[in-house]
């Protein structure tokens, strides 16, 4: 049952081919290349090493954000093609699920963390209870000072990832107390996790329409925007 799974949610490109028992294959790019210069050449290029044609796929699975505008609407354009040409099942992944995938072990956070523009991030909070990924914070839109502070102040360790952790790896060492940032082969994104995730949907009988499946962009709570006038932040 080989999946073709999918990220473009920030600079990295990244490809996977994985089956319930095992993750086949994967290719991982990140440079200046953009999405639309290296996605099509690198599914080309994964099933040819694997051996797999695109008839033998059973499903794929797209990370559909939040993350970069752009870099969604190409892998989700090309997902969905593929899925509509092949008459494939597709389902949409949480980026910020996915990039908790990269540390499945209990008695810690992991706190993705997306750049949202203007100092702000996109993130949420989750931890891992009895083998099963756990959202304890839903998916929002903060300040990158007001996440690193609320992750100083929880009770377990939080581990940043993604591409602001990347970004802000120093500052997030240098803040001391439960926050740490994520190790650099395991900060960024990734089709493996994707896979994972989108294994276990299609094994719950969840798919999602090839015609209505669009990517996730989340807004800023009044909260957030209320905090920032107070301390004399700009809008966004």
């Amino acid at each position: 049952m080989p999946i073709l799974a999918l990220d473009t949610s920030t600079l990295v490109s990244s490809v996977a081919i994985a089956s319930p028992e095992k993750l086949i294959a994967e290719l991982i790019l990140q440079t200046k290349l953009t999405h639309s210069e290296v996605l099509m050449p690198h599914i080309e290029q994964i099933l040819a090493m694997t051996k797999i044609k695109k008839t033998d796929l059973t499903g794929i699975a797209v990370s559909i954000g939040p993350g970069s505008f752009t870099g969604l609407r190409i892998g989700l354009a090309a997902a969905k093609g593929m899925a509509y040409a092949l008459k494939l099942p597709i389902v949409g992944v949480s980026t910020l699920a996915a990039l908790a995938y990269h540390y499945p072990m209990p008695n810690i956070y992991i706190a993705p963390l997306l750049d949202a523009q203007k100092g702000n991030v996109y993130t949420a909070l989750y931890r891992w209870e009895n083998g099963i990924l756990q959202e304890v914070q839903a998916p929002a839109v903060k300040s990158f000072d007001m996440v690193l502070q609320d992750g100083q102040a929880l009770d377990l360790p939080v581990v940043f990832v993604g591409d602001t952790a990347q970004k802000q790896a120093l500052a997030i060492a240098e803040a001391g107390g439960n926050v740490v940032p994520a190790m650099p082969q395991l900060v960024m994104p990734r089709a493996a996790n994707v896979a994972m995730l989108g294994l276990s949907e299609f094994a719950k009988g969840k798919t999602d329409h090839v015609m209505q499946l669009e990517p996730v962009y989340i807004r800023r709570s009044e909260a957030e925007v209320l905090w920032e006038r107070r301390n004399g932040k700009s809008e966004e």
